[in-house]
């Protein structure tokens, strides 16, 4: 499967065409800069008709919603972050807050329930030696005060 250079908006604004609620084909190719050419290659990419129907079908099952628009803007405005955050002329200060924000948003950050639950939020290691049966040996330990944690933030 070959894929093609396309972006999430355009699936998105595709998709909205197909519904009958977005622009024009000629004005989507003038929007993007693209060529009908282009948008026959695009019609062969596997990835792209797939997110221009899991777009059409979002479209149809909710309706224009501010999410489902805040999402393909997010999706799009990934691109920028990434750019962001490995340019040497953006600061230290905002490439951690692009860091934080993105894995924020891709709901990466650690559950605070899990944290309540156990305490400290530990380490179980299991170790199987076989089908033998042996006897579980616990060791439980309190960390060490000189020890530094990472903390999420």
């Amino acid at each position: 499967m070959k894929h093609t250079k396309w972006s999430d908006r355009l699936a998105f604004d595709i998709a909205l065409m197909l519904e009958g609620s977005g622009e024009s084909l000629d004005e989507v190719i003038e929007r993007h800069a693209i060529k009908a050419e282009d948008i026959i290659k695009f019609n062969k990419d596997q990835v792209f008709l797939k997110k221009v129907e899991s777009y059409r079908n979002d479209i149809r099952d909710k309706g224009m919603t501010f999410k489902v628009k805040a999402r393909a803007q997010a999706e799009e405005l990934l691109t920028t972050s990434w750019t962001l955050i490995h340019s040497p002329d953006v600061s230290a200060a905002v490439k951690a807050d692009l860091i934080k924000s993105t894995v924020k948003w891709g709901g990466l950050e650690p559950k605070n329930d899990v944290l309540a639950e156990g305490g400290s939020g530990g380490v179980k290691i299991t170790i199987n030696l076989g089908e033998q049966e042996h006897r579980a040996t616990i060791i439980d330990a309190e960390p060490d005060d000189s020890t530094t944690a990472i903390e999420a933030s």
